[in-house]
């Protein structure tokens, strides 16, 4: 393929485009957007589950927002948990030097439990309803990262381009700011998933190698049980989950400090000094603002 085709192009081909839904604000957003672009025909939702690992009512939103809009909507679940790839990982190579847990240049997680999982349904589901062209629609944004930053809107994926099906990959909101998800999803009526009303700031595993202080104090606090079997497998193994590698007590410790900091914040307001976030909902038609 010498040239991409457009977005346009992809629709008037009558192409599927497949929305990743974690659950969280980005796909939120972007399945707003979506909406707006795309003609209901050729859009489909998919959720990976991700069990135990996962907030409680992630999923649960997803689907709701799927069916609010008459979409399809389909669940993709690996065959192993989270935990179990961990301890099987430790049980292949217990070594000092090889850590059991994903990482940014190891991310198991992703493929194993996402990727791979998704990508089984959409095939199914493409070949069941006749799309020769798939495009997979993924909520990463630039502000998010460097790494993410450096993302190309709109590519192919190779692993699923055969003959008799092109495969691309998009990536819709991907010059959005945290503020404009925000008000997307405020200016559509609806609200994110309870965890960012708890000062959370991204929504992924309940635990992740990725995650700030304060969203992994916040899974230990409602999540307490979890919390005690990735702290478990911490101590065991003498690795630790996140990449900073402080371990999980002390990520709590520091996010409990940031948590309660957001207490005593200001409440901030917008333009017209009209408040943005009160007393842990949405103020109507607004989003929250939560301090970096």
């Amino acid at each position: 393929m010498d040239e991409l085709p457009t977005i346009q192009q992809l629709i008037e081909r009558n192409a599927l485009f497949v929305v990743s839904h974690s659950g969280g604000k980005d796909s939120q957003a972007m399945l707003i957007k979506l909406i707006d672009r795309i003609p209901p025909a050729q859009l489909l939702v998919i959720h990976a589950s991700l069990g135990e690992s996962e907030w409680h009512g992630a999923l649960e939103l997803a689907k709701e927002q799927a069916e609010v809009a008459g979409l399809p909507f389909l669940v993709a679940r690996a065959p192993k948990t989270f935990l179990q790839m961990v301890e099987r990982r430790y049980e292949v190579r217990p070594g000092p030097n090889s850590s059991c847990w994903p990482g940014a240049k190891s991310r198991q997680c992703t493929s194993d439990l996402k990727r791979g999982p998704i990508e089984r349904e959409v095939r199914r589901y493409a070949k069941d309803k006749l799309f020769s062209t798939v495009v997979s629609c993924m909520g990463m944004r630039a502000a998010e990262s460097p790494a993410r930053a450096k993302r190309i809107a709109l590519t192919i994926n190779k692993r699923g381009t055969v003959r008799g099906r092109d495969w691309f990959e998009w990536l819709p909101i991907h010059d959005m700011t945290t503020a404009e998800v925000w008000r997307t999803i405020a200016a559509a009526g609806q609200v994110p998933h309870p965890a960012y009303l708890s000062g959370s700031s991204r929504l992924s595993c309940v635990f992740c190698f990725f995650a700030g202080a304060r969203d992994i104090a916040n899974g230990a606090r409602y999540r307490p049980e979890l919390y005690k079997q990735y702290r478990d497998i911490e101590q065991r193994t003498g690795y630790t989950l996140h990449q900073s590698r402080r371990p999980l007590d002390e990520m709590v410790r520091l996010g409990n400090e940031q948590l309660e900091s957001l207490v005593s914040y200001p409440n901030p307001v917008d333009d017209d000094g009209q408040p943005l976030w009160l007393g842990g909902v949405f103020a109507v038609g607004r989003p929250p603002l939560l301090p970096a």
